[in-house]
């Protein structure tokens, strides 16, 4: 087995969800709301920051309890971030919380779960990648990009499959590069 098609076998979606997403779904399924609303911010940040620490004590770090502040910290960047992500701000949040517009409390949940996924699949995306290629070695990169450059059949005619070393610097965007696409051509036979 090549060092590509290890790498590829630990991207595998399938893979990826059986050893990385899969329990950060049940935490989530498992974490209970008494309702999807808050009556005040300070309520918000209570419920988002037990929520990370509860996550995290689950998926990251076993056992482990975040500070408070650290929790909520963590979770306000998550959820602010995917709300600027939609050119919303902290307010509109906050709104969403207490209304229960948009789907409330569960919705931010969600979004933090999301987010801490999203963490865990390009941690685990980096781990394998440096695993298998070193970082610093430069044999390896151009060695990984000449299994990768064999791999596409219809190459665009600006990329120079017999001078990989000249795509060695970009190896890891165009590992995943190959995961995303083939990852896309599964979701799309599924659907035919």
């Amino acid at each position: 087995m090549s060092t590509l098609d290890k790498i590829m076998e630990e991207l595998d979606e399938i893979y990826i969800v059986k050893h990385i997403t899969q329990k950060h779904d049940e935490a989530r399924m498992n974490y209970r709301l008494s309702s999807i609303t808050v009556i005040s911010d300070q309520e918000f940040d209570s419920v988002i920051g037990d929520y990370y620490n509860y996550h995290h004590s689950k998926c990251v770090a076993p056992g482990a309890k975040l500070s408070d502040a650290d929790a909520k910290s963590r979770a306000k960047e998550i959820v602010f971030g995917a709300y600027r992500n939609q050119r919303k701000d902290k307010l509109q949040a906050y709104a969403d919380g207490k209304n229960g517009t948009n789907g409330g409390m569960r919705e931010i949940l969600d979004i933090i779960l999301n987010g801490m996924k999203y963490q865990a699949v390009e941690s685990h995306m980096r781990d394998v990648i440096d695993r298998y290629v070193s970082p610093s070695g430069f044999d390896e990169k151009v060695s990984i990009v000449r299994q990768l450059l064999g791999q596409i059949d219809n190459l665009p005619s600006y990329i120079n499959r017999d001078r990989p070393e000249q795509y060695a610097s970009d190896y890891e965007e165009l590992i995943k590069g190959l995961v995303e696409s083939i990852n896309a051509l599964i979701a799309k036979l599924r659907h035919t």
